[in-house]
């Protein structure tokens, strides 16, 4: 009589197979919790009869995630320039660079010729100055959310008011309302006007003892239309309180392409006292909050003891000076791309996958800005159409899970899944082309 044997006793033990050299060397590289965790799967798969249990190792290695982190790398095929969820503004190959150099020892806060503490970022201060000349100092945060609560906390905690036209009072993502943050200070919001019509006379009216600041906020992420009225920061200037300007999509200074954006530099030559702005759209940097105006009041906010809890760390300095003073960034190449290029580009991409079993076009199509700036502005652009079935497996297929490829974010629209040219960089379609072809096949 054959004695049967139990396939689980043949299972090798965690220990061997962890002395398996492909294993040993990734335990250097992605650290011995994730590569035990592709071991203990890989035995579980032969004990429960998946795999053979002499191929285990083998098991383990092809399991193992491409990087220690969990981000997996995406082509933004969306249409969308700064997509939220996506990241928003993709950082300069300049800015990636700095950002790798400053992720050892850097003199982030060291002045190398004195030998003693030196003013953290202070290259990163300096650009931004440069890049904004009406700004008689600059400060900078995590994001544009903290800037405001900087802010509120240091010019207005207590209960002093801020007077904000209700049409102004946003909603930024995720369900944050911009009231609801600002109140979280101690402040009080004073609404005025209505919300489709606000006067300066409004503004004016509730302006009391107890007034911190006017707040003006860009509507970035939505448009009121028909009839509407709205103070400008010019004719709010001339009021006895500070007005500080929350200008949504990051613009440091105009752009032909966006006349009805606001920026920086404008809205503090109009007279703003302060301007708040986000470093992670349409500057294209990381994710940021820039802090620029008058020297009196810019110091205020940097000194508050909140200032530390809110501020950036030294690979956010690094990227953004990088940002600031180094070549355009790619979000601004992007939003001036042609429509003539980027359909050629797209034919390019269909033509090399003409050899697929899949319906592959080419379509015109309308890109848009996105992350909270210039809503309503469509971008003329290109896109590769395919049937939307190939969408999962663009975005979450093997070649995506095992690394060899980023994921494909497109949108669907009438039935097919765009993969929009406006935001991929030239350099990717090929990569592009290759994860369409991986997830056809």
């Amino acid at each position: 009589m054959v004695a049967l044997v139990d396939v689980r006793r043949l299972t090798p033990r965690t220990d061997a197979v962890l002395a398996d050299s492909r294993l040993a060397a990734a335990e250097q590289r992605l650290g011995r919790p994730i590569v035990l965790s592709a071991v203990r799967r890989a035995q579980e798969q032969a004990r429960s009869g998946q795999i053979e249990p002499a191929s285990v190792a083998d098991a383990a290695v092809a399991d193992l995630p491409p990087l220690a982190a969990t981000l997996t790398p995406v082509i933004n095929a969306t249409g969308v320039l700064l997509h939220t969820n996506l990241g928003r503004a993709p950082l300069s190959a300049a800015a990636r660079e700095a950002v790798l150099a400053a992720a050892g020892n850097t003199d982030v806060e060291f002045d190398l010729i004195s030998g003693q503490r030196g003013r953290r970022g202070r290259g990163m201060l300096t650009a931004l100055a440069a890049r904004v000349p009406a700004a008689e100092a600059v400060h900078v945060v995590n994001n544009n959310a903290a800037a405001l609560v900087l802010a509120a906390t240091a010019l207005a905690a207590g209960g002093r008011e801020i007077v904000m036209s209700r049409g102004e009072l946003i909603e930024i993502g995720d369900g944050f309302r911009l009231p609801e943050l600002l109140e979280s200070t101690g402040a009080r919001i004073r609404e005025v006007g209505t919300t489709n019509r606000t006067t300066a006379g409004d503004y004016a009216g509730a302006i009391g003892p107890q007034t911190a600041f006017v707040l003006k906020v860009h509507p970035s992420n939505y448009r009121i239309e028909g009839f509407t009225a709205g103070a400008s920061v010019a004719e709010l200037a001339g009021l006895s309180v500070p007005v500080i300007g929350d200008i949504g999509s990051g613009l440091l200074a105009p752009h032909p392409l966006l006349p009805d954006e606001p920026d920086a530099g404008s809205w503090l030559a109009a007279g703003a006292a302060l301007v708040t702005a986000s470093g992670d759209k349409l500057l294209g940097g990381p994710q940021a909050g820039l802090v620029l105006g008058q020297a009196d009041l810019v110091a205020r906010l940097a000194r508050h003891p909140l200032a530390r809890a809110l501020r950036v760390d030294k690979m956010t300095v690094a990227a953004l000076e990088a940002t600031l003073a180094g070549p355009r960034a790619p979000v601004a190449l992007q939003l001036e791309a042609s429509q003539d290029e980027l359909i050629s580009r797209a034919r390019r991409i269909a033509g090399s996958l003409e050899t697929l079993d899949i319906d592959v076009r080419v379509e015109q199509s309308e890109a848009a800005v996105g992350g909270g700036g210039a809503p309503g502005v469509g971008l003329p652009s290109a896109a590769v159409s395919l049937p939307a079935e190939l969408a999962a497996e663009l975005r979450s297929g093997a070649a995506v899970r095992a690394g060899s490829l980023p994921a494909v974010v497109g949108r669907i629209e009438n039935g097919r899944l765009l993969l929009d040219l406006h935001a991929v960089p030239a350099a990717d379609d090929e990569l592009l082309t290759a994860a369409v072809a991986a997830a056809a096949s």
